[in-house]
């Protein structure tokens, strides 16, 4: 699940979000939680600045790495500092 395209799954959970359709096309979980280790900017690699998007995307992030929600939410910061 971890190379399921984000865009993919969200568009699926949330279909009346319509900002679902300006996530990154290509970029995957995987991809993303790779991304957040590197300490880049979640929403250049998103490809959407939403926070409502932003939390969906870490919450089932966690779900998929199999890691606390908090773990997600703390390497976020650590990539906004």
């Amino acid at each position: 699940m971890e190379n399921q395209k984000i865009k993919k799954w969200y568009i699926g959970k949330y279909p009346d979000d319509e900002v679902g359709q300006e996530i990154n096309n290509n970029i995957t979980f995987y991809d993303l939680f790779n991304d957040m280790d590197c300490y880049k900017d979640v929403y250049c690699s998103l490809g959407v600045c939403d926070s409502l998007i932003r939390e969906r995307v870490f919450t089932k992030l966690a779900q998929i790495m199999g890691v606390n929600y908090n773990y997600v939410y703390e390497q976020w910061l650590k990539c906004e500092g």
